[in-house]
């Protein structure tokens, strides 16, 4: 097994700057295994993540999931979510980085990236978009082309025009990417992903419905029942879900002891955490810990 962090970084747009570029709120360059941060793996970001992989192999862990790199596909990161990557020496393709408040500076509708299937799934699931077309994987190259092109060291960065690149790359995506069953588009829908995304933030806090049905200016009833009727499941059971989704990040990507991380879940005592755990999943941490560990 390899070795594990003590703890899950959280990085910004500027720790993947190659150092030409001035912007802090988007990013975009070929990606190939020459590719080299100061980061570590597993980390989490706080900005948008698009990778277009064309050739290569290997594996993205995303939270708990773990997709095999099968190009040319694409994969998409929101904000906050822990992965992890490894990939061949022959893998190539494109990544673009970009903050909320870069797309949206000219959209109109500032919920529109809540919008995509592929950010804050209500499934927390994130499967790449697999392509098979060939006139599909041609367009989706020539957009990260010419966003690279446009991010050139020796001109000015259009940022109205890579706007624009990155919306029709994300609308294009959006119109291949797969309907699950469970897809819901509307009003409701973006409330419930608004509600994942404050949860997602605010997590540590330990806010009541009422403090996030305040944040969100619903009241807290209409709240409670947009997201059963989307979801199934009332607002406290998302709670709680998402105390086992982020204990599960903890125990999966880090190396830190049980007694550490129910510290950090703010459990009074390690035996009621554990007894959490169990209730919830069926397993103890350390028995979904070794089961779940990372070949």
């Amino acid at each position: 097994m390899k070795n594990k962090q003590i703890s899950i970084p959280i990085y910004g747009l500027d720790n993947f700057h190659s150092g030409t570029e001035t912007s802090k709120m988007f990013q975009v360059e070929i990606f190939d295994a020459n590719r080299h941060f100061a980061v570590q793996y597993p980390h989490r970001h706080d900005f948008y993540e698009i990778l277009f992989l064309h050739k290569g192999s290997g594996n993205y862990i995303i939270d708990e999931n773990q997709y095999k790199i099968i190009p040319p596909c694409i994969f998409f990161m929101s904000p906050g979510q822990v992965h992890s990557l490894s990939f061949s020496s022959d893998i190539e393709g494109y990544i673009f980085l970009f903050t909320s408040e870069f797309y949206l500076l000219n959209q109109k509708n500032k919920s529109r990236l809540l919008e995509f299937p592929f950010f804050f799934s209500t499934e927390r699931n994130n499967p790449p978009l697999l392509l098979n077309d060939e006139s599909d994987i041609a367009f989706i190259q020539q957009l990260f082309k010419r966003a690279c092109n446009e991010v050139d060291a020796t001109k000015e960065t259009n940022k109205e025009l890579l706007c624009s690149i990155l919306d029709l790359l994300l609308v294009s995506c959006n119109n291949l990417y797969p309907i699950t069953t469970n897809a819901i588009k509307g009003k409701s829908n973006i409330l419930v992903k608004k509600f994942l995304l404050q949860i997602e933030e605010n997590y540590h806090k330990n806010l009541r419905i009422n403090d996030y049905a305040a944040r969100l200016n619903v009241t807290p009833n209409h709240l409670t029942q947009v997201i059963k009727q989307i979801t199934g499941k009332t607002s406290a059971e998302l709670l709680h879900e998402k105390t086992i989704v982020e204990t599960k990040r903890l125990l999966f990507h880090t190396s830190l002891s049980i007694a550490e991380i129910a510290d950090i879940m703010h459990f009074a005592d390690q035996s009621y955490f554990t007894k959490f755990f169990k209730k919830s999943t069926g397993n103890t941490p350390l028995q979904y810990r070794k089961g779940k560990s990372i070949p």
